[in-house]
């Protein structure tokens, strides 16, 4: 699971792009309590997610270019302007070229080779989300893909990633670290995106964040009272745990996590 001791290549940001981020951050508050907080007159319209007064994602109006709502994971670098340039020679794309966001640090979003977009956070005097791994913060990504051999050469050239092949009594997963952490510094995996019945419905290669939840069931049945849209309702998977696969009243997916191995 993350931590907030960030390294390169590990994902060290979120955010929600959403055409109404007031009624985002009310869905939000209700839903893992919440608060938002605006970064001020010169953020854009940005604003901060907060939990027990820690920042755990971000929030505003979706930039040109983007879809209308969605989520964005961020993973952390030494060099935006070098990672994108690794990503251009990797045939990926460069959808929002490094910007600095005042002295907090340099940002990206990129896309790899087959579409999925993803960010790169280059720190500065923010390192990152002040709390991860823990219920109601970041805990886990997942790339939904249709390639994941091409995937996982990509993002090592980008990123640096390393990929292994983890055996739960479900099958086998591919689960991805930073360079030189092993798979005690996972943070997240690669799916078939063919094979996954919920995210095959349509959808193009993405990344979707997993948020930490003490009780997924509760969470799905508050998520559907709030206007929120059940794609896969709790479910516990053994040597994982129990999850579950939403999507927000705007359209912006995500995932909620009781990791538990003893789950069945």
């Amino acid at each position: 699971m993350l931590t907030t001791r960030f390294v390169d290549g590990a994902p060290c940001w979120i955010d929600v792009a959403t055409p109404d981020p007031e009624g985002a951050a009310s869905f939000y508050r209700a839903l893992f309590g919440w608060s938002y907080r605006s970064a001020g007159p010169e953020g854009g319209g940005y604003g901060f997610l907060e939990r027990a007064g820690r920042i755990v994602a971000g929030c505003a109006p979706p930039a040109g270019g983007q879809d209308p709502a969605g989520w964005t994971v961020y993973f952390q670098c030494s060099d935006a302007d070098a990672t994108a340039e690794a990503v251009r020679k990797a045939r990926g794309s460069v959808p929002a070229p490094p910007v600095t966001v005042g002295e907090q640090g340099r940002s990206a979003v990129l896309a790899d080779q087959m579409g999925a977009a993803f960010g790169v956070w280059q720190p500065g005097r923010r390192e990152g989300l002040e709390s991860a791994g823990e219920a109601g913060s970041l805990c886990w990504a997942e790339l939904y893909t249709p390639d994941i051999a091409r995937a996982a050469a990509f993002y090592h050239a980008v990123l640096g990633w390393e990929t292994s092949a983890v055996s739960f009594p479900g099958g086998v997963y591919t689960s991805v670290s930073p360079q030189g952490a092993g798979e005690e510094g996972a943070f997240g995996g690669m799916v078939p995106l063919a094979d996954d019945p919920v995210e095959a419905d349509g959808s193009r290669p993405h990344w979707l964040p997993y948020i930490g939840a003490e009780d997924p069931d509760a969470v799905v049945a508050r998520a559907a009272e709030l206007g929120g849209r059940v794609r896969m309702p709790a479910t516990s998977i053994p040597g994982v745990g129990r999850l579950a696969r939403l999507e927000d009243p705007y359209g912006a997916r995500f995932a909620v996590l009781r990791g538990d191995p003893r789950e069945t």
